[in-house]
């Protein structure tokens, strides 16, 4: 991994940036026949209210925002209602023009690092079961699989399945 590569939190400053990086991993997604996102589909308002609920993160390399992902403290669409013992990685996200290799897994680490320093020991995150890909991903960076939910609720109310994946952590 580069060694010029930053972690920040995302601020109010960010959420077009936040947006640009949702849609340009989207759009590889849709160009690649991966049906997971859609471009258009996180607004600002969606990232302004992530960083009120939870955490945004950011990846910056030479002062440029290259990755991002969601830490959230509790899932209950995907995995229900749970003790606090986990926190969820959403939206892993990459700019695949100007992220270094391997920037997915540096995100990765870093959610990982920041729930352990919450005081958790499992990160938690859930891929569209139709995604073969993601999930062998997941798997590839240490994440086993533990279940599926059929019925996750999405924004428009239309109804998808998730493969649920934990891995535990070690603690700092």
């Amino acid at each position: 991994m580069d060694a010029q590569v930053t972690f920040r939190q995302a601020d109010e400053r960010d959420l077009d940036r936040l947006v640009g990086l949702f849609d340009g991993a989207a759009g590889w997604m849709v160009r690649n026949g991966i049906d997971q996102w859609k471009p258009g589909d996180k607004s600002a308002e969606h990232f302004r209210a992530r960083m009120a609920a939870g955490e945004v993160w950011l990846m910056c390399r030479a002062g440029r925002a290259v990755g991002a992902y969601e830490l959230w403290w509790e899932d209950e669409p995907a995995w229900g209602p749970q003790p606090p013992v986990a926190g969820y990685v959403h939206r892993l996200m990459t700019d695949r023009e100007t992220a270094p290799a391997g920037a997915g897994r540096a995100l990765l680490a870093h959610a990982e690092e920041r729930i352990a320093a919450g005081g958790r020991a499992v990160a938690r995150l859930d891929c569209v079961t139709g995604n073969p890909r993601l999930r062998t991903y997941y798997e590839a960076a240490g994440y086993t699989v533990v279940g599926e939910e059929l019925g996750k609720l999405a924004a428009d109310g239309t109804r998808y399945g998730v493969t649920l994946l934990e891995k535990a952590l070690t603690r700092p």
